[in-house]
């Protein structure tokens, strides 16, 4: 018997035997050549980066372009990095929205009884998941919503719909063309996660509704979708990721979110390297705290109910 085993044997009924003292890493010997690999392959594009590369890094330049002081009121304020990362945050929150409302009508769609409403539903999804978002965005900014948003550039919405949403008076059409090119393409998605979810219950429940008298809007309110949307939800997180690194695709018609803004700096002052390194790390730096935060949102979902 060797000496887990005893320590296993004399465990008290019941009781989980303490496996802690012989706990080792899952690591092989191919793990270790891989991760020295690595190493040896990040410690070269350093050294090449900080001795062969005919660049001149000017990082001290860089703060003043992400935080600037008002000469009026002497506060800090954002300046053209953190206001295009504002910008993404209010483009994508905005996207995200019409793209769930457009996601949950036509996972309805999808799963009707009636074949042409489920046909309408497909050719939504295939259409649109299957065609390059670059496309979508021209094609609806240059023909749909010229013709379709050109008068809202005037329109006040009531309760300063537009100025949450984070449109500039004199760039409406331009901005609400990227949402609702975003919502399109995004809904696509999430119509399948919401279908998905949906039809992964039991459909014994269904049954037991329907004999209780429900209807199929009542089954869907009070029985499926409480149930779906736990399972919906890391997906759905992970579309919202998704779609905060696809909104600089809308950079291509002059919306002035991070993408645009690091493009205008980088013309400005020639600060290539440094400019989309910023980018890049503030693009990480919403996405990984956009993860953290639904994985704990997750956990706590499914502690309420365990």
């Amino acid at each position: 018997m060797t000496g887990r085993q005893a320590a296993d044997h004399r465990a008290p009924d019941g009781a989980a035997p303490d496996r802690r003292r012989g706990l080792r890493l899952p690591l092989s010997r191919w793990d270790l050549l891989a991760a020295l690999a690595l190493a040896a392959g990040a410690a070269f594009v350093v050294h090449r980066v900080s001795t062969g590369f005919a660049y001149r890094w000017e990082w001290e330049a860089l703060p003043q372009f992400l935080l600037r002081r008002d000469p009026e009121t002497g506060r800090w304020v954002a300046n053209v990095l953190l206001q295009g990362f504002f910008t993404t945050i209010r483009l994508s929150l905005a996207a995200m929205l019409f793209a769930s409302l457009i996601g949950f009508a036509m996972a309805l769609l999808r799963m009707s009884r009636r074949r042409f409403r489920r046909w309408v539903a497909a050719a939504y999804v295939e259409l649109l998941r299957n065609s390059p978002p670059i496309v979508l965005v021209f094609l609806f900014y240059y023909f749909i919503g010229d013709q379709l948003l050109a008068g809202w550039s005037g329109v006040e919405a009531p309760g300063g719909v537009f100025d949450l949403l984070g449109a500039p008076p004199g760039g409406r059409v331009t901005f609400l063309s990227a949402v609702f090119t975003l919502a399109l393409f995004e809904g696509a998605y999430i119509t399948e996660i919401i279908r998905a979810g949906i039809q992964a219950i039991d459909p014994g429940q269904r049954e037991a509704a329907a004999a209780q008298g429900f209807s199929r809007w009542q089954r869907l309110r009070y029985i499926l979708w409480p149930q779906a949307l736990r399972r919906i939800l890391p997906p759905l997180g992970g579309q919202f990721i998704s779609t905060i690194k696809d909104s600089a695709i809308v950079s291509v018609i002059s919306i002035p979110e991070l993408t645009f803004r690091g493009q205008e700096l980088m013309a400005a002052t020639h600060l290539t390297a440094e400019t989309w390194i910023a980018v890049a790390g503030l693009y990480f730096l919403l996405t990984c705290g956009c993860s953290l935060a639904f994985s704990r949102w997750e956990r706590a979902s499914r502690r309420r109910t365990a």
